[in-house]
C-alpha cells in the first residue's frame, strides 16, 4: 500500500524533506501545503544566504552533526543544479584582548567540528585578507560561504514536482487530528476549506511550528518568540570595504551574534541583523503589528522571564533600530571607514526563536514525535545550511518510529 504523506511548511526545510521522503520511497504519495502563494516566502527568502562552517556549535549536538554533514550535501546539490555558490571566507574579528582570549574556544569548538582551514591570524594577516578591517586578532574560516537559499528551494521543488509530489501553495493548515491509524488535515485556501487524510505528516512550520504543533496535540512549549533582523545595504560604490563575511567575537552574556557585514551572490553588501521583538509573527517592519500576537506574547511566561534576562540587550536592539547611527556604529567598530552615508535601508527578516518554559534560548534543533506527526519545533541558523542533513534526520526520525 502506497504511503500517504503531508509536508507542512514550504520553506527550505519542508521541500528538503518532500524531496528526502521521495527518494527513499519513490512510490510514496507526498503532498507539500504552503501558506502563502509562493515557496520560500519567509525566513529562507529572507536571510543573509550564509552558508556556516559550523563554528560556533557545541560538538555532538545536533547543530554541528548536521551542519557539517548538511555542509557537504548542500555543495553537491549547487553544483549538480549549476546554482552559484562562492567561498569568499569569513573572519570573526577580536576589538581587544578580551575577544580575542575567546577566539581560542571558538577554534577549539570549530577544529573538533571538523572545519576545514580554520585558524587564528594576527592584525596584519588580516589588513592582508580585508583591508579596510581592522583588529587585533581574528578568527578565520576559509571554507564558509554564500548562497541564494531561495533559489536552491526553488531547485528542490523542481525534484520533488518531477518526482510525482503535488505542492499545494496557498493552503494554509488550520486543522491536524490524529489517530491510531491515520491524519486528517484540515486547510483553507482562496477557494475554501479541504480535508486530506494520510499516514503521517512533518510539520516544518518555521514562524508558526508551535501552533501547528498544538494543532496536533503537542505541547505548547517550546513556544516562538518572533525576532525581526532588520539590515542596512552597502551602496554599490562602498562595497570593496569587504571581501568576504566580517563578523564581531560572539558575546557569551547576549543571545545573539550581533551586527556583521555580508557579500551576497548578487553582489549587494549587508550590514546587520539586529533582533528586535516583532509586533507580528511575520511582522518585517514597525508597522506591521498584530494585537493578538502580541497579546499572546503578553500571555507568555517564557517572554517575560527572557526579558527580565536581556532587558539591557533588548533596549540596546531597539535603539539600533531606530536609529541609522547607532546601527551603522556597531560595524564601524571593525570597518572604522564605513560611514552613515554609505548605506541605504536593506531587507528585514524574522527569527522563529524557540523559548523553553524557564525563558532559555533553545539552542539546538529540536524535534518531537506525537503519533503519526513528526514536528520540527526549533530550526534556527545553521537550519538553510543544514537543510538536507536535517531532512535526512527527520526522515529516519519518521521511519523509526513506523
Amino acid at each position: 500500500m502506497t504511503d500517504r504523506v503531508a509536508v507542512v511548511g514550504g520553506g527550505i526545510l519542508g521541500v528538503a524533506v518532500a524531496r528526502e521522503i521521495l527518494k527513499r520511497r519513490p512510490d510514496a504519495d507526498v503532498t507539500l501545503f504552503e501558506k502563502e502563494e509562493r515557496l520560500a516566502a519567509h525566513q529562507t527568502g529572507r536571510n543573509s544566504g550564509v552558508v556556516h562552517a559550523g563554528l560556533y556549535y557545541e560538538p555532538g549536538s545536533l547543530k554541528a552533526v548536521l551542519c557539517r554533514r548538511g555542509v557537504g550535501l548542500l555543495e553537491d546539490f549547487c553544483d549538480q543544479r549549476g546554482i552559484r555558490q562562492i567561498a569568499c571566507g569569513k573572519v570573526l574579528v577580536a576589538l581587544d584582548d578580551v575577544e580575542r582570549a575567546r577566539l581560542d574556544g571558538i577554534l577549539e569548538r570549530a577544529q573538533a567540528n571538523g572545519v576545514p582551514g580554520v585558524r587564528i591570524i594576527g592584525a596584519e594577516e588580516l589588513r592582508e585578507l580585508e583591508p579596510h578591517v581592522r583588529g587585533v586578532a581574528a578568527l578565520h574560516s576559509p571554507s564558509t560561504s554564500i548562497v541564494n537559499f531561495a533559489e536552491v528551494t526553488q531547485a528542490l521543488a523542481a525534484d520533488v514536482v518531477a518526482d510525482g509530489a503535488k505542492i499545494l501553495l496557498g493552503y494554509k493548515v488550520v486543522g491536524l487530528r490524529a489517530s491510531a491509524n491515520e491524519v486528517v488535515v484540515t486547510a483553507r485556501s482562496p477557494s475554501g476549506f479541504t480535508e486530506a487524510r494520510f499516514d503521517r505528516i512533518v510539520v516544518c512550520g518555521g514562524l508558526q511550528s508551535d501552533r501547528l504543533a498544538e494543532l496536533a496535540g503537542d505541547d505548547p512549549d517550546p513556544v516562538i518568540m518572533p525576532f525581526r533582523g532588520e539590515y542596512y545595504a552597502l551602496k554599490p560604490e562602498r562595497r570593496s570595504l569587504v571581501n568576504g563575511l566580517v563578523y564581531p567575537v560572539p558575546d557569551p552574556r547576549y543571545p545573539f551574534l550581533g551586527v556583521h557585514v555580508t557579500p551576497r551572490v548578487d553582489g549587494e553588501v549587508l550590514i546587520g541583523p539586529n533582533a528586535v521583538l516583532a509586533l507580528a509573527r511575520e511582522g518585517y517592519t514597525w508597522g506591521k503589528v498584530s494585537i493578538a500576537d502580541i497579546a499572546e506574547v503578553a500571555r507568555t511566561p517564557a517572554f517575560w522571564r527572557f526579558a527580565r534576562r536581556h532587558w539591557r540587550t533588548g533596549i540596546s536592539e531597539m535603539r539600533g533600530s531606530l536609529s541609522r547611527r547607532r546601527f551603522i556604529a556597531a560595524a564601524r567598530a571593525y570597518v572604522p571607514e564605513l560611514g552613515d552615508d554609505d548605506v541605504v535601508p536593506g531587507v528585514a527578516g524574522v527569527r522563529a526563536q524557540a523559548l523553553d518554559p524557564d525563558g532559555g534560548l533553545v539552542d539546538d534543533f529540536r524535534i518531537s514525535i506525537r503519533e503519526r506527526v513528526v514536528l520540527l519545533r526549533n530550526a534556527p541558523s545553521p537550519a538553510a545550511t543544514s537543510s538536507l542533513a536535517i531532512a535526512e534526520h527527520i526522515v529516519s526520525t519518521m521511519e523509526s518510529g513506523r
